[in-house]
């Protein structure tokens, strides 16, 4: 019997859409490319999960983990197996459920006879590539050598070039990146105990929640945005009065102090205070006028998170962004999103040069614009990048129009990136910086700009660091030649409304998680029944769950920033070995034990805060049902009314009899229907009923959804 042969490596990509590109670069799902023979194989994402707590213990122990009682927590550790299983979830387009486990046994079919499987998933910041393609090897039992190959995307000098450098794994022990992503998957579960906690004393306290989830960044971000919300509520204004002085072309003249004396020195809490200051200065002569030349670079790159708040506005919400974004990487036209990257490489910079001028006309930017064609310091480093920044790709569309077949996003996400990336290659802008003092009193100065060449600032400027009258040009540069004293009424700042924007700034400035992970926990945290923020043209506010886990995660380690961002510290250090999984799986333990008795005392504040439970409980109003005998002897009740029609008492004794009737009903378009049909005994929900079934033939000719249809006239 001839041997068989056997392939050098088994690719195995994250998704089918890799799958694709990594078959396009190498020349085939198998074949030979450097001197090795390979087959290319691909998940469909995650296709491994944790078992239920209660699966994860000894027998004696399943009562207590099966438990939501608070005093079966905190969970010990050291009692969990950490078994996962095939994930079992239900497609969105036919609502039948379907286990990953005939892509498990298609994948170790598929590479049984290769000699070594190398990893070839997302390369992120996270880690998650590196779980989920382990998940894979241990679930079907792999026992032979696994490489890893690294790519910066899915274009085909990237993959080639991986493939060239494939490298040798010991073990997911000695995988830093592996370490990371489980050990955090696995506080992750342990967090678990949060939501149990929080769902537990919210329903002790009558509120009909059906889950409140806390978690590591989401409970942070509810939280974040409730206290900004607390701080509009109770806010109260509260005037000053400070004297400045104005010239002729309404420049201001003030002094610049920062201490907190000293400006309570100056601004006044009466009028007449300011007015008995005012007595004291006459009109002065302004002097020292200096013009400075100033230039200011181009704006960094965009992150995912800054995209997502720049688009909030128009109406495209952190979900659609992230799943559109992902499908146009996919087809090669955006760079990778999961990027950590704020600068691209040398490398990157040419590639994408020669393109210059298709992106620019697909974008609508004047070509002329982008004269600045040597890399930027800022922006490009020669140094190494894993993905590099978020950029435009390598197939340029045909329009921007053309985009929107991957989301309603889509051209607006090009528009964007491109012209951010454009903004480079545009000249400094460039302006007169003009500062003065009068020469009576000296602590008075002034200080403003005067646009000379807008430059990158036509192609794109997210910040709008200058005002419409200077970008039109409008902003006098003459100073007159002196200036008067006034009143000058201000105010203590308002707080600002919370916005996707205010929130991924926060949230950057202290370095908590990648554009992409706060994209994707907001898209979580603002969609379905148990959300927790509402997102609407990027203004942020909270659901009624999301305010009671607001209120009880005050003063809990799970909502802290800096709390969180240690977290995070540590996660990482765990992938640099600098730290056991087991160590930072002990501050999930102490998290619990903290939060657990701080949150069952918040619980008593939800009643003044939400307000009354029973307010929140709906009541259906029960609908009227005939009663009688079947031809058989039952004793029945069915609904009088059916999809909007209420049976005659002569339809009623028809239907009892076993009769067929027929009627006529509206939809909801508005046109008429013919329905027939009996009395019969069914099923809705697990639950049996007796009600009025139209005959199968009733929606078959109307819609392809005759499930969604049945449903509306129930």
């Amino acid at each position: 019997m001839e041997a068989v042969k056997m392939t050098d490596y088994a690719i195995l990509c994250e998704k089918a859409s890799a799958a694709k590109n990594f078959a396009s670069a190498l020349g085939g799902t198998s074949g030979s490319f450097a001197g090795k023979s390979y087959q290319i194989v691909h998940s469909h994402g995650h296709l491994m999960e944790f078992v239920d707590p209660k699966a994860q213990v000894s027998e004696d122990k399943v009562s207590r983990y099966r438990s939501w009682k608070l005093e079966h927590l905190p969970w010990d550790v050291s009692d969990f197996s950490w078994e996962k299983q095939p994930i079992v979830a239900k497609n969105p387009r036919t609502g039948r459920q379907k286990s990953s486990r005939s892509d498990i046994t298609a994948i170790k079919k598929a590479v049984k006879d290769c000699s070594a499987l190398v990893i070839a998933t997302d390369v992120d910041p996270s880690g998650e590539g590196e779980l989920l393609a382990w998940e894979i090897i241990n679930a079907i039992n792999w026992q032979k050598p696994v490489k890893r190959l690294y790519f910066a995307d899915e274009e085909a000098t990237s993959i080639r070039s991986g493939f060239e450098q494939i490298k040798s794994l010991p073990d997911q022990f000695q995988d830093g990146d592996f370490l990371k992503a489980d050990a955090r998957s696995k506080w992750d579960f342990l967090s678990m105990q949060l939501t149990r906690i929080a769902t537990t004393v919210t329903k002790k306290a009558g509120y009909p929640v059906k889950v409140v989830r806390e978690g590591r960044l989401k409970s942070l971000m509810a939280r974040h945005v409730y206290e900004q919300l607390l701080a509009i509520k109770n806010y109260q204004r509260k005037p000053y009065y400070e004297v400045k002085f104005q010239d002729q072309y309404q420049h201001i003249f003030a002094r610049q102090v920062k201490d907190e004396s000293a400006i309570a020195v100056i601004r006044h809490q009466q009028q007449e205070q300011a007015k008995q200051e005012l007595t004291q200065y006459h009109e002065s002569a302004i002097t020292n006028v200096k013009t400075a030349k100033r230039h200011s670079a181009p704006p960094k790159l965009l992150d995912l998170s800054n995209l997502a708040s720049i688009l909030a506005p128009r109406g495209y919400n952190a979900k659609e962004v992230l799943s559109t974004y992902q499908k146009m990487y996919e087809a090669k036209i955006v760079s990778y999103p999961r990027t950590d990257d704020s600068k691209i490489s040398l490398a990157q910079f040419k590639q994408l040069l020669p393109l210059v001028p298709a992106i620019a006309s697909v974008a609508g930017v004047d070509q002329a614009l982008l004269t600045h064609k040597q890399p930027r310091f800022t922006h490009v480093t020669t140094g190494s990048v894993d993905h590099g920044a978020n950029r435009p790709g390598t197939k340029v569309p045909s329009s921007l129009g053309s985009l929107a077949k991957y989301g309603k996003s889509g051209p607006a996400i090009y528009e964007v990136v491109a012209k951010n990336y454009l903004a480079m290659l545009g000249e400094d802008y460039v302006f007169n910086h003009v500062t003065a003092e009068l020469a009576d009193y000296r602590d008075f100065k002034t200080a403003f700009n005067v646009p000379v060449a807008l430059n990158y600032k036509l192609i794109f400027d997210s910040s709008r660091q200058i005002s419409d009258d200077e970008a039109e040009g409008k902003v006098n540069g003459r100073l007159g030649k002196t200036a008067t004293p006034f009143i000058f009424e201000g105010a203590n700042k308002k707080p600002v409304k919370p916005t996707m924007k205010w929130l991924m700034n926060y949230l950057q400035k202290h370095q908590i998680g990648t554009g992409a992970t706060r994209v994707s926990t907001l898209s979580q945290i603002t969609v379905g029944t148990t959300a927790l923020l509402k997102e609407r043209k990027g203004v942020l506010s909270m659901t009624n769950t999301g305010t009671i886990s607001a209120v009880l995660t005050e003063g809990t380690i799970i909502s802290s920033t800096n709390a969180t961002k240690r977290l995070m510290d540590l996660m990482q250090q765990v992938g640099q070995f600098e730290l056991p999984p087991e160590e930072l799986l002990k501050t999930a333990t102490q998290t619990v034990t903290h939060d657990l008795p701080v949150m069952v005392a918040n619980a008593e504040k939800l009643t003044a805060v939400v307000g009354d439970p029973e307010k929140m409980i709906k009541h259906y109003p029960k609908k009227a049902k005939f009663g009688g005998e079947t031809s058989s002897g039952e004793t029945v009740n069915f609904n009088q009314v059916w999809g909007g029609h209420q049976f005659t008492p002569t339809e009623v004794k028809s239907l009892l009899a076993g009769e067929e009737i027929q009627f006529e009903i509206k939809t909801k378009r508005g046109k008429a229907m013919q329905v027939h049909g009996k009395l019969a005994q069914q099923v809705y929900r697990g639950h049996q009923f007796w009600g009025f079934k139209p005959a199968d033939d009733v929606f078959s000719k109307r819609s392809k959804s005759t499930s969604h249809s049945r449903r509306k006239y129930r």
